[in-house]
């Protein structure tokens, strides 16, 4: 008897292989660009160390190569695009110790044996891993542009920072300028113990608890909201969800949307919780109430009810306990320590801020 081809089946299956093929294919052209960039960087500084003595020679030299590279390649070659990938090399020179070999083997070698196994062992790789590469390898997945950005970063801790998370949560060049400018770095190294800090520019932001997913404070530039507008909570709210994704990459990683305003009742009185995400990676809901102005011992007294109720009648037995964050215009601090039990590790309030902070400011609290 003849086996009917499922025709659904093969089309997936041939929609797979060239879906991997083109990813691959870009990936490998990113690569190539990196690796050239690398070694076109090396190259230049080997120059500018052979003429250290005499003045104004590294920059007549770079003057004069970004011409005749414009001239023979087109653009992507100006003065200043040269001295980022000086940059590029002098920065990663120590991280990476074989890549003059890898650059020159990969540039130079183009039999069709190494090409074909190259591609056939990438197909099979699996694309979306989420393991992090080890420091001895480029995060090849970014682009020349999230380089560019990421060695105006002057602290090697917080470059890795940000490019081990721009990689893992797969940030755009913009998402990543936003990202730095609201001093996210900063603001995760204020609400963690030293033992996590240390662990930021090796593994990222890693979530294991509650307190991991906390950020001294909030930045909500993105809502477009005047720091001394007059607006309700309800406002506040709808300009949340009419720009959920950046509310969610302000959350940081692991958290999934799942609701507003939802409602419970109790003896005829309803009650409705502002926002609900869940965290897939603490394994549990992070439900938000939204506050104009200073907290009160009110409104944590209604969280804890709202954490009390997500608990008992919403999450499942194999999930952990519900987290609650009082989003404030100006928490108290004096409030929460004798509202809240010391052992207190689910409700949390936390001030947000309609603007940018400054990195100055932000500095000067590290200190």
């Amino acid at each position: 008897m003849v086996k009917v081809i499922n025709r659904k089946k093969i089309f997936q299956s041939v929609k797979t292989l060239i879906t991997a093929a083109q990813q691959n294919v870009v990936r490998n052209v990113n690569t190539t660009m990196l690796l050239t960039y690398f070694e076109i960087g090396k190259m230049i500084v080997e120059e500018k160390l052979q003429g250290r003595d005499r003045a104004g020679y590294a920059d007549e030299t770079l003057k004069n190569l970004s011409i005749d590279l414009t001239r023979e390649f087109g653009r992507g070659y100006s003065k200043s695009n040269l001295e980022y990938m000086s940059i590029f090399y002098q920065i990663y020179q120590s991280r990476v110790t074989s890549i003059a070999q890898t650059t020159s083997g990969q540039l130079k070698n183009t039999s069709q044996k190494r090409i074909a196994q190259t591609a056939s062992g990438q197909l099979k790789s699996n694309i979306k891993s989420e393991k992090i590469p080890s420091q001895n390898s480029f995060l090849i997945s970014l682009s020349w542009s999230h380089y560019v950005q990421l060695i105006k970063i002057k602290n090697d801790d917080e470059r890795n920072f940000y490019e081990i998370e721009s990689q893992a949560n797969n940030w755009t060049v913009r998402e990543l300028q936003r990202q730095y400018n609201a001093s996210v770095y900063e603001r995760i190294i204020l609400s963690s113990n030293k033992n996590k800090v240390k662990q930021l520019s090796k593994k990222g932001q890693i979530i294991e608890r509650a307190t991991d997913a906390l950020k001294s404070h909030y930045v909500l530039e993105f809502l477009g909201l005047k720091e001394k507008e007059t607006y309700t909570e309800s406002d506040l709210e709808t300009a949340i969800i009419n720009k959920l994704e950046h509310f969610m990459l302000e959350q940081g990683n692991g958290f999934l949307f799942e609701g507003r305003q939802r409602r419970f009742t109790f003896e005829g009185d309803s009650f409705f919780v502002d926002l609900v995400l869940y965290n897939r990676l603490l394994k549990c809901f992070v439900i938000f109430d939204l506050k104009m102005g200073k907290l009160t011992h009110q409104d944590i007294g209604q969280m804890q009810m709202y954490v009390n109720y997500y608990d008992r009648k919403i999450k499942q037995p194999k999930e952990n306990k519900t987290i609650g964050i009082i989003l404030c215009k100006e928490e108290n601090k004096t409030v929460i320590e004798f509202t809240l039990p010391e052992t207190n590790k689910q409700i949390f309030a936390k001030e947000y801020k309609a603007i940018l902070p400054t990195k100055a400011a932000l500095a000067k609290q590290l200190k």
